[in-house]
């Protein structure tokens, strides 16, 4: 099987790695790719947002399925043009993307399909805004109504703040808060039949004990200690095969990776937002933890046979993954850091820890090619262990090597997981 990954993140190195993984898979591509990917896979360079542009270059690679990774794309319509001419694709329609592109669309599917969520408003006026943060109260949670590369929602005390928030944004969700712990839970679907990965956590605040501000994830763990053992079971129910049914009904049928961002609040589950495509740090910890060959499932997915394939099978290890950010990330990050201990982390801690890049490109020098930072949030440092105590301290000694001037991590992924494990 020839297989192209559409994107340049650490979403899409995980992705690549473990489908280089799968001995069905005989050639891999990524385009546009990163340093990291080009270990694994061919790059080629493409505007990820060109329909037309991701079905040309898979029709010259002769590609047997396509992967879409990241968020625009989608909401673009690239799966679309790639299904067009003929290949398969993993990865939503431009209608059925909406679920991520439009929180109140998404809102709006959650209340026909009777899937519990945050009651809320939709808010395009100043009016509108006053109205809902009053009615809500602290602690006020503010959305953008679009795509903000996971860093379009403010949750905050300050109703000047909430409200600031809101009148840049345009058109707005403004919701009630849910207390209790997150959940991150993907699902694979074909637009009728789903299936359920593991669940994961990510750490959304750039600093630990969740202070300071939203970012695209700081880290994540899988799996879930303190997780009842039949959650996944009731959001399949509750949650994740309702949409897909109430989309199918629609007539935009959801086929690729569905993502539902949960709390677990005192009242039961309720769905956050969802995503249409692999999370971002999730996606690192989980395909870490997965045994059943990836490339085989996303082809059915693709393919409308979802039905057919065998259940997924998953190793009994944890995992751990580590974001490191670059200088002033989430603000305007600091770009072009040479970064070091690459080596070093492959040499000495593989196959147990290893280095998933996301911001980060080759430059070329008189001393040959260096990897240099390129993006906010740069590298996951991503392990695998017996329990969570042994995969942090994996993932945190191979960031140990790592040498990046000026950059950031949290120190507490995974802590009170590991030690709640442990007692």
């Amino acid at each position: 099987m020839k297989v192209l990954v559409i994107g340049g993140g650490a979403r899409e190195h995980a992705l690549c790695r473990s489908l280089s993984l799968d001995p069905e898979v005989t050639a891999l591509h990524c385009a546009p790719g990163n340093a990291g990917t080009a270990e694994v896979a061919e790059s080629h360079p493409v505007d990820a947002l060109d329909g037309a542009a991701v079905a040309r270059l898979a029709t010259e690679l002769e590609a047997d399925l396509v992967v879409v990774g990241p968020e625009a794309p989608l909401v673009a319509g690239v799966a679309d043009a790639v299904r067009k001419a003929g290949i398969p694709c993993f990865g939503p329609s431009k209608e059925a993307a909406e679920l991520e592109g439009s929180k109140a669309f998404a809102k709006d599917v959650m209340a026909a399909a009777n899937v519990p969520t945050a009651r809320s408003y939709v808010c395009t006026t100043a009016q509108q805004i006053d109205d809902a943060l009053d009615a809500f109260g602290p602690p006020y949670v503010v959305k953008d109504d679009g795509l903000a590369a996971g860093k379009g929602v403010v949750v905050t005390d300050d109703v000047a703040v909430a409200r600031e928030h809101g009148l840049a944004c345009g058109r707005v969700v403004i919701e009630e808060f849910l207390d209790g712990p997150e959940v991150s839970l993907f699902a694979i679907t074909d637009g009728e039949t789903v299936l359920p990965l593991q669940p994961a956590q990510d750490f959304k605040r750039a600093l630990d004990g969740d202070e300071g501000p939203n970012t695209g994830g700081m880290g994540a763990y899988s799996p879930l200690p303190w997780a009842d053992p039949k959650l996944v079971d009731e959001v399949l129910e509750t949650v994740l095969q309702p949409t897909v049914d109430e989309l199918r009904r629609r007539g935009t049928p959801f086929a690729g990776l569905l993502y539902a961002g949960l709390a677990i609040t005192g009242r039961g589950v309720r769905v956050i937002e969802f995503n249409a495509r692999f999370g971002d740090p999730e996606t690192q910890v989980v395909l870490a933890r997965l045994r059943t060959p990836l490339a085989g499932v996303l082809l059915a997915a693709a393919e409308g046979d979802l039905a057919a394939h065998p259940p997924l099978a998953w190793r009994d290890d944890a995992a751990v993954t580590v974001v490191v950010a670059s200088h002033n990330y989430p603000d305007t990050p600091r770009t072009g850091d040479p970064i070091e201990g690459l080596d070093e982390v492959a040499a000495q801690d593989g196959p147990d820890a290893y280095v998933l890049h996301a911001g980060t490109r080759l430059e070329s020098g008189d001393g040959g090619d260096a990897v240099v930072s390129a993006g906010g949030r740069v590298l996951s440092v991503t392990a695998t262990g017996k329990d969570l105590t042994q995969a942090r301290e994996r993932a945190y000694t191979a960031l140990g090597r790592i040498r990046l001037a000026g950059s950031q991590h949290r120190t507490d992924i995974a802590r009170a997981a590991a030690g709640a494990s442990e007692g």
